[in-house]
């Protein structure tokens, strides 16, 4: 043989062994997984397509309850007890509970999604759409697509052998983005579900940065605040005056100005998303629509803010709202308010070891698989969510689900190619913390 054909052998070898290091690197049982996930692509983008096509906006009863159904028919064949949980008591659907039992010895895994999404039945978007690798629907993304890694990882668990002796607690929201009240009742199985577990998995969509997927150990809360200015109503022509004051309008401004220079820290973020003031001023009851009626000649007695509060951790909440409540207190001439921090809201999910030790796990699946290291994602870079529930009881790690852009709005479309690719990361995964030992 000659030199070159040496070297053309040498190069063929290198780039088999350095494109192809699955084959290498996973198990036996993690390859047939791969193989499932694959040959079943056609039937998990089915699955996908009619969960989008069945409308579930939070306060669509009836369109919620048909997608836990259709959730239950996917999880009973893989031997999963389900059970369905009414929340009437909060104002919403239910959620869907999902068991199996394995052999008591690996860690108790929780899966987290959610059926409802943002488009109730009055919305304009409603429709499936492919357009090559992409697809676009209501919930496509968020969380319809979560839903359908996780079935399809669960499946792949199943055609291996390694679900047998899985341990895994399934909870799906009825009401993620539109939580019903009371909280305490609305969360409540899956707080009690948290504290059954070992470890917590949130197929909510997987965040990517600058085309680099990204590891979600930490997510922000979203907490509420309303804020009510008065002031002393009267002629214009007496604004700042002794007697009339500064009228409600202008104390309503001095806050939340001094809100933007004051406030600012780390992960920390604070919206005003609703505002209005007047000689007359009122606010619905769900509180997303105000009216306001005034004059430009008379100084206005009313006027209320309502934003939002997002933070990595409760001493950071607890900090930002004493700040905020020494601001409101400092009023202007001839002028009141006060601020309230409605209950309800989603806690943070702080970073901790325990969290990042998922992400390492996976990490070795990546590499295992041939896939780049996920780094850590900036929290500020994603919004709050169901895992926030469960984050300080157990270990916890969001974004299993598929890549998707425009969530939350008219285009929300989904990358097809990301639903067998996470779903090979789940089932793997899955597959290795449940022949790890439980601690407790």
């Amino acid at each position: 043989m000659t030199t070159r054909n040496w070297r053309k052998l040498a190069a063929c070898v290198l780039f088999i062994s350095t494109a192809s290091p699955v084959v290498a690197a996973l198990s036996k049982s993690e390859m047939q997984m791969v193989r499932t996930v694959d040959a079943e692509r056609a039937r998990s983008i089915e699955l996908l397509r009619t969960l989008v096509e069945t409308n579930s906006g939070s306060r669509n009863i009836a369109g919620v309850t048909r997608v836990g159904e259709m959730m239950r028919a996917e999880f009973e064949p893989l031997g999963f007890k389900v059970k369905w949980v009414p929340m009437e008591k909060a104002g919403r659907a239910g959620h869907i509970v999902a068991t199996h039992k394995g052999n008591g010895r690996g860690k108790r895994l929780l899966l987290i999604g959610h059926l409802d999404t943002v488009f109730e039945p009055d919305s304009p978007f409603q429709t499936w759409t492919v357009k090559g690798d992409k697809a676009e629907g209501p919930g496509a993304g968020d969380d319809k697509g979560g839903m359908v890694v996780m079935i399809a990882a669960l499946r792949a668990m199943k055609a291996a052998g390694t679900l047998a002796g899985a341990d895994i607690e399934v909870v799906l929201t009825g009401d993620e983005e539109d939580a019903g009240d009371p909280i305490e009742i609305a969360r409540a199985d899956l707080i009690a579900a948290g504290k059954r577990a070992d470890v917590a998995l949130d197929y909510e969509g997987l965040v990517r940065d600058n085309g680099r997927d990204m590891g979600s150990i930490a997510r922000r809360s979203s907490n509420s605040w309303i804020l009510r200015a008065t002031g002393k109503t009267g002629h214009s022509s007496g604004i700042f005056s002794d007697k009339a004051g500064y009228g409600a309008i202008y104390e309503l401004a001095r806050i939340i100005d001094r809100f933007r220079r004051e406030l600012p820290e780390t992960n920390l973020t604070y919206n005003v998303g609703l505002i209005a003031g007047g000689a007359t001023q009122s606010t619905d009851a769900e509180g997303i629509r105000a009216t306001a009626t005034g004059k430009t000649n008379i100084i206005a007695p009313l006027a209320e803010a309502r934003g939002d509060l997002r933070t990595l951790s409760d001493e950071q909440t607890e900090r930002a709202r004493t700040k905020m409540k020494a601001i409101v207190a400092d009023h202007l001439p001839g002028t009141g308010a006060t601020i309230e921090f409605p209950a309800g809201g989603y806690p943070a999910m702080a970073p901790t070891p325990g969290n990042k030790a998922i992400l390492d796990r996976l990490n070795i699946v990546n590499r295992d698989m041939g896939l780049p290291e996920m780094p850590v994602l900036d929290p500020l870079k994603r919004g709050a969510g169901d895992v926030s529930f469960v984050a300080k009881d157990v270990d916890s790690f969001a974004g299993m689900g598929p890549y998707s852009t425009g969530d939350h709005a008219p285009g929300e479309t989904v990358d097809l190619t990301s639903v067998p690719l996470q779903a090979k990361r789940a089932a793997i995964l899955m597959s290795r913390l449940s022949a790890e030992r439980r601690a407790r």
